[in-house]
This record gives C-alpha cells, sequence and structure tokens, in this order.
C-alpha cells in the first residue's frame, strides 16, 4: 500500500528553472527565470544565429557558401556607390533582406556619400563568424580625407549570404 504524498506548501510550489542556452552565452552569468505554476514563461531572448529560410528549404550549411570576405567588400562597394548616386538602388536589393532594403533605399543618406567630390575608398573588410551562418562585417571607407565606419550583419539565407543589418557612421 502507498501512503500519501504531503500537500506541498506555496512556498515549495515556485521552482528554480535553469534555462540552457541552445548556443554560446552572451553573458558571462547562466539565465536563469523564476515561474510559477499557471503563469506561462517568459519568451526566450533572441539569439545570434541565422533565421530560418523558406519552408522546405533546410539550414544552409556554412561550406556551402562562399567566403564572406569578398561578397562584404562589394556590399560596402556597392551600397557607398548607390549614395553617391553611381549606382541605381535596384541593383542592391538581392544583397538586402527587403526590411534593410527598404530603410537603405528610402532613408536619409549619409552627407559625405552625397557632398562629396572625391573617390570613395572602401580600406579593408574585416569579417568575424561568431556562429555559423553569420558574419559580421567592419570596413573604413575614406573620402575628401575623413575615415567613416561601415558595419553590417550578413547572413545565411536562400542558400547565398544577405545583409540583415547596415549602419554607416
Amino acid at each position: 500500500m502507498s501512503t500519501p504524498l504531503p500537500t506541498p506548501s506555496r512556498q515549495e510550489q515556485v521552482r528554480l528553472w535553469l534555462v540552457p542556452t541552445p548556443g554560446p552565452a552572451l553573458d558571462p552569468e547562466p539565465v536563469v527565470r523564476l515561474v510559477r505554476p499557471g503563469v506561462p514563461a517568459p519568451r526566450p531572448v533572441q539569439r545570434p544565429g541565422p533565421r530560418p529560410g523558406p519552408p522546405g528549404a533546410g539550414p544552409v550549411r556554412r561550406r556551402a557558401l562562399p567566403d564572406p570576405a569578398p561578397v562584404a567588400h562589394r556590399l560596402v562597394t556597392m551600397t557607398l556607390e548607390a549614395f553617391s548616386g553611381r549606382r541605381p538602388f535596384a541593383q542592391l536589393q538581392a544583397a538586402y533582406t527587403l526590411p534593410v532594403f527598404t530603410a537603405v533605399s528610402r532613408g536619409r543618406r549619409p552627407a559625405w556619400c552625397v557632398e562629396g567630390t572625391g573617390p570613395l575608398l572602401v580600406g579593408a573588410v574585416r569579417v568575424a563568424e561568431p556562429v555559423e551562418g553569420v558574419a559580421e562585417v567592419c570596413a573604413v571607407a575614406r573620402r575628401n580625407g575623413r575615415a567613416h565606419a561601415v558595419a553590417a550583419r550578413l547572413e545565411a539565407l536562400d542558400g547565398r549570404w544577405r545583409c540583415t543589418a547596415l549602419q554607416i557612421g
């Protein structure tokens, strides 16, 4: 015969769960959340990594993609040429996701790109791959003797590198 278990008190009903992260930790401390019974757990924090592609496409492996450094250099050069008026924005559409392309083509252009008369020179482009399918890019662009920072995030989408974030200083 089994004995009934004692009814837990109110304090014992709250449990502490250690939530493991799927990739490298963003913070040095693990994420700990208190979850009460009957209360939905908070949504997980957005983790870096590639976004899922179209249904049925499956994940794109890094070895199936070209080296991101030449792609990044070409992207930065073409974007700055479009900002300066030397290239139509329509040529950039395949290199960007739709929200970023809309922001780039309709947004305000940096004054140094529009007003400068000297050539636009893109220096060395640095690429880091923090996780598979993501490339973080930084570059220095020069015009009229002044240096300007360019940063971008490339993700493996639709079997190729596409820009999902861009910042030009």
